[in-house]
């Protein structure tokens, strides 16, 4: 079984690659594609989607924390 990516643009969306269901809060399917991007700013007219309302009005770089191997 392939695993689901989900990127953490900076400043922008969440792009989700892989075969995925999509549900709302009451169990509804959204319609996706095998690679999509989520709304992370609250600004897109398509929510939950990305429609890159986000350019120039949102700010944000999350990285992950660093591990480092103990060998």
């Amino acid at each position: 079984m392939t695993k689901v990516q989900i990127k953490v643009n900076d400043n922008g969306s969440l792009k989700v690659t892989g075969d995925v269901e999509l549900v709302d809060a009451e169990g509804n399917v959204f319609p996706t594609k095998n690679v999509f991007s989520l709304c992370r700013c609250g600004l897109s007219t398509r929510m939950p989607f990305c429609d890159a309302s986000h350019k120039g009005k949102f700010e944000s770089c999350v990285r992950a924390e660093k591990v480092m191997d103990d060998k």
